[in-house]
């Protein structure tokens, strides 16, 4: 297949365009610029410069490839970014309308279920701001074959500077503790980057047959645990913190986001590989990135 991926230099979509490749796949990949293009290129991909915002070489582009995986999302503004996401996914969608080629977004796990392990048959909350799996209903609704991919809310790896786990390591690094809230028994899903990066081409190779697809392959680590392993690495005390202490990450931190891939498992054959996320964790070579940039 020929498959146009978004968000192709970051990172779950560069292993995606690295897993794709080396299973003889085609891939044109979206960079926004010309530096980061370079090493697209080098992976053996074609680049086509753009952004999301530029709706009209996202439709071109969809409407030239067999199948579209769309992985990018500004986080950096997070209202803003859902718009432009939401927009993104229509408008590729509709230069794959009447064709029957797939399409693959990207979500995640929060605000789905609480409590118990979300499975690919839940509905996200409508009124989360991220309306990925909303705008994916929208090209479903007009014919278009559509799924979601729902990421863990830890997709890790050595190497991985951004996202979650990050950020809770330089938090504890800046202020001297290993934080949990309450009694951290809320869980997080978990996946490594290689894992996900397989499903996304497994679930176009064999056909989409669900509406959402779980990188889930810890089910569920208590956050706790999480914090427990930093402050082991770290040398840090682990003891609870109020939500402020979290900052922009407070919801994230103190939300159960445990969710179930048995029904992914079966309909792709899907068989997770790569270390967990506590053992992953646990690395120091997982810490010297972060604090060398």
């Amino acid at each position: 297949m020929h498959v146009f991926v978004t968000g192709a230099t970051g990172w779950v979509g560069s292993a995606i365009v690295a897993d794709l490749i080396a299973a003889g796949h085609q891939v044109t990949g979206l960079s926004r610029t010309a530096e980061k293009g370079l090493a697209l290129g080098a992976a053996g991909a074609r680049v086509l410069r753009g952004s999301l915002a530029e709706v009209d070489v996202l439709a071109e582009a969809a409407a030239s490839a067999d199948a579209v995986i769309h992985t990018a999302f500004d986080f950096s503004n997070f209202p803003a970014g859902a718009g432009e996401d939401r927009r993104a996914i229509e408008a590729m969608g509709r230069a794959l309308e009447g064709s029957k080629r797939p399409m693959l977004v990207t979500s995640g796990l929060a605000k789905i279920a609480s409590g118990r392990l979300v499975t690919e048959r839940d509905k996200p909350d409508a009124n989360f701001a991220r309306q990925s799996e909303a705008a994916a209903e929208v090209v479903r609704e007009r014919g278009g074959r559509i799924a979601t991919i729902r990421l863990a809310p830890s997709v890790h790896g050595v190497g991985e500077t951004h996202g979650f786990v990050p950020y809770l390591i330089g938090l504890a690094k800046r202020t001297g503790v290993s934080a949990y809230i309450g009694d951290g028994a809320n869980r997080w899903a978990g996946v490594h980057r290689l894992d996900a990066a397989r499903l996304y081409r497994l679930a176009l190779e064999q056909g989409i047959t669900e509406t959402a697809y779980h990188a889930a392959a810890d089910e569920g680590v208590p956050f706790r645990e999480i914090a427990a392993v930093i402050g082991r690495v770290l040398g840090v005390p682990i003891e609870p913190r109020d939500r402020e202490h979290f900052g922009w990450l407070a919801d994230f931190a103190a939300e159960d986001m445990a969710a179930s891939s048995e029904r992914t498992r079966e309909v792709t054959g899907w068989k997770p590989s790569g270390p967990d996320l506590l053992s992953d964790i646990a690395q120091p070579g997982y810490y010297a990135p972060l604090f060398l940039r």
